[in-house]
């Protein structure tokens, strides 16, 4: 009689973007400004030695898959929690494990918590011990700010990552590679087009877990040529639920230039013509709406500060109302903002304290302003307390080495006109 086996290989079923996981780091893409060859961080992670950190980025990005090799590549034991549906219990449990993994076979533990930004400070402080003390190594994973979304003793006790969207050349790669894998598609001798391949790259936003997931999809509905499963553009559009666009790469970076460039001519009319030309042929609205905030700093500033006000709302709304009502509020952003006065004092001033702030490379802090002020005198005197004096009182605020430096000076322009520096450069005798 035949042996039955009852129990079935379930990685055969995974989804392909599980499927073809990398599990070294020479097969791992992207994120170079994270993994340099030969780099600090590479020599640290295959010695074991990096140490807890958090991961942030955008999702399809690597986080999970670094995790994974990290712990893989020091020997060490990988455990894995979503944070949505865990809690101070199961972190408990971990932690005793890895105690006992720790003391008997030498092996340490790396926990790997997805969506970390959303454990509370009760769960947060449950590893808190374990990581002071090495019992485990953490590895967070979020699509958060953790500086903004976690608490300050888990990220203060982590070195932090913030990892990119994937090039496109990064995901043209790994969806090849996917499609020659033996764990992924090479089962079903795909023939994927050129201008598929683009496509697919282009529109998944540097999401390679969407292009992976698509992919799948497109390898099983696609028509079949002589025994080759066919993937052409019109396909990967239907499996990615989204109208194929009708621009190539660089129509869509020559409107997307226009459209910014419009907001900054003050012409409304041209700017909302390229922002509905750009969503007819395909592009996601928000990318509309990443723009126009970011130019109402760049362009518009401090001539009025309510254009970024107008434009963040009306992003929000779209989150929150979609289409088409939604584009109700970004067509009254675009209009205000190329309406609004102009002025390039913000972006002028963040360069140029940018440029300082990377290449000045001692910079002294006045006396006065100091935690914990030193008993030596450096002519700063004792700090003044701005509110004893009406509001304002002059006293040396920058770096002796930036003594008298001007990064912001207003312009002429709206609420700007009218706006006089309180900084001044002469002291006043009547202040020592």
């Amino acid at each position: 009689m035949e042996e039955i086996n009852l129990f079935q290989d379930t990685k055969k079923f995974a989804p392909l973007a599980d499927r073809v996981r990398p599990t070294t780091l020479d097969e791992f893409v992207g994120q170079t400004h994270i993994i340099k060859k030969g780099g600090i961080i590479e020599k640290a992670i295959k010695n074991g030695t990096l140490g807890s950190c958090i991961f942030y980025g955008p999702p399809g990005t690597g986080k999970t898959t670094l995790a994974s090799i990290i712990a893989s590549s020091s020997g060490a034991v990988f455990k894995k929690l979503n944070a949505i549906n865990s809690g101070v219990g199961d972190a408990k449990e971990v932690i005793s494990e890895a105690k006992r993994n720790l003391e008997l076979y030498g092996k340490r533990t790396y926990l790997l918590l997805d969506e970390c930004h959303r454990w509370n400070k009760a769960q947060s402080d449950s590893v808190l011990e374990a990581i002071e003390n090495g019992s485990i190594i953490f590895i967070g994973s979020t699509t958060e700010n953790p500086y903004t979304s976690m608490t300050r003793a888990i990220v203060s006790r982590c070195r932090i990552f913030e990892f990119k969207p994937l090039e496109k050349n990064d995901i043209k790669l790994a969806i090849l590679n996917a499609i020659k894998s033996p764990k992924g598609l090479a089962d079903f001798d795909i023939d994927i087009r050129p201008d598929a391949l683009d496509y697919l790259a282009f529109a998944t936003g540097g999401d390679l877990r969407k292009a992976l997931n698509t992919l799948e999809i497109a390898s099983t509905t696609g028509k079949i040529e002589n025994g080759r499963v066919i993937i052409d553009k019109e396909l990967i559009s239907e499996c990615l639920d989204e109208k194929v666009m009708s621009i190539d790469e660089n129509q869509y970076y020559d409107m997307l230039s226009a459209f910014c460039k419009s907001i900054r001519g003050s012409d409304a009319d041209s700017a909302l013509f390229y922002a509905f030309r750009l969503i007819e042929s395909g592009v996601d609205p928000l990318i509309i709406f990443r723009r126009l905030i970011a130019h109402t700093s760049e362009d518009i500033g401090m001539a009025n500060s309510n254009a970024m006000v107008v434009a963040v709302s009306a992003m929000t709304a779209y989150q929150n109302m979609g289409k088409p009502e939604g584009l109700i509020p970004m067509t009254h952003a675009i209009i205000y903002a190329c309406e609004s006065d102009k002025s390039n004092s913000v972006i002028i001033a963040k360069n140029m304290a940018e440029f300082d702030a990377k290449n000045l490379k001692t910079v002294t802090v006045p006396n006065a302003l100091k935690n914990h002020p030193s008993t030596n005198d450096d002519g700063t005197g004792m700090y003044k307390y701005p509110h004893d004096y009406g509001g304002y009182v002059y006293q040396q605020y920058m770096p002796k080495e930036l003594e008298g430096k001007v990064y912001y000076t207003p312009q002429k322009n709206g609420c700007e006109k009218d706006m006089t520096r309180k900084k001044v450069f002469e002291k006043d005798k009547n202040n020592y």
